[in-house]
């Protein structure tokens, strides 16, 4: 599969996931809507795709918010094959990015030299 049609592809999943949790339509409290897609990982043939989602602040909330998305999946999932017109539609899988605050606590350390 060529390189431009993984990126269209990532493009549109992330485009109306994070549409999907900042309209709150995904009727789920525990999903917190200042969540955000940090990065998608696509599999070649389409058919597996990790989410990674930061949140800046709790780490509770940002595991929380991945669990009950990992939960609606199957929703979610369901809605993608409405809404975009594929072949197939990824399994998705999502899955908490910590690199934000990695960053923070790097820069942190590099100021105290």
């Amino acid at each position: 599969m060529g390189e431009i049609r993984l990126k269209k592809v990532k493009s549109l999943l992330r485009e109306e996931i994070s549409s999907m949790i900042s309209k709150k339509e995904l009727k789920d409290p525990r999903i917190d809507p200042l969540c955000r897609i940090s990065d998608i990982s696509l599999s070649k043939d389409l058919k597996f795709a990790v989410v990674y989602i930061s949140f800046f602040g709790e780490h509770d909330i940002c595991n929380l918010t991945v669990k009950a998305l990992n939960h609606s999946a199957g929703f979610i999932q369901g809605t993608l094959g409405r809404r975009l017109h594929l072949r197939a539609i990824p399994r998705l899988t999502f899955k908490s990015d910590q690199s934000i605050e990695r960053g923070f606590k790097m820069n942190e350390l590099l100021k105290g030299l």
